[in-house]
């Protein structure tokens, strides 16, 4: 076979691989941060976990922080999914219930641990809080189309913007109460506690500043 008439080697992956990738990498890289720290753990180490090179980790991150991103946007966006299905009328602190707490944990690991322990690393690791933070402030516009969206409003109006200025600062408190209490996102029990500890911060952010 000449240059001409094709190449060989490996096929070229696809975005769904890539994305398992992604996803192994960020847990593999917040297993050795909970295990050793931050400042201990190196790309070799979280490539060596994975089965990849310290190249791949940094063809897909820029930086060893930047690995657990798909652990926290996974999350989000199955909220902002849930936001696009919830009918108008309903109450929006009855959106959390068991089986999106089941999702949540998922989308974070097998048994939701994994994510428990990340978002606690966010209180003493600055380079984890930051795109903790930023994770949060992208979600904000996909959270102001869903509920634009789900209240037949035009996406620049003003109401669905506070509104999901609300629901996230919410969300994020929720979210860090439970982790940081030193809570266990165990199954079962665990789900039950996220989905109550969401409930309960939209009631509170529902009921306005007085």
């Amino acid at each position: 076979m000449t240059a001409a008439s094709g190449r060989t080697g490996r096929p070229p992956l696809t975005e769904a691989r890539k994305a398992e990738i992604r996803l192994e990498i960020a847990r593999a890289a917040v297993e050795l941060f909970v295990a050793q720290g931050v400042a201990a753990t190196t790309g070799e180490q979280i490539g060596q976990a994975v089965g990849v090179s310290a190249r791949t980790v940094w063809r897909y991150f820029p930086s060893k922080e930047s690995c657990v991103r798909p652990l926290f946007s996974a999350g989000i966006d199955v909220i902002a999914a849930r936001l696009r299905e919830w009918r108008p009328g309903h109450p929006l602190p009855e959106l959390f219930d068991p089986a999106l707490a089941t999702g949540l944990l998922a989308a974070t690991g097998p048994d939701g641990a994994t994510g428990t322990a990340l978002v606690r690393l966010t209180r003493t690791e600055l380079g984890l809080r930051a795109i903790w933070l930023q994770t949060y402030d992208e979600a904000e516009p996909a959270f102001a189309r869903a509920l634009a969206d789900r209240a037949g409003l035009p996406a620049d109006d003003l109401r669905p913007m506070i509104q999901a200025a609300m629901l996230n600062a919410a969300l994020r408190a929720a979210v860090e109460r439970f982790a940081w209490s030193g809570a266990v996102a165990d199954a079962g029990v665990g789900e039950a506690e996220v989905a109550e500890t969401l409930r309960s911060a939209l009631a509170i952010a529902a009921e306005g500043v007085s």
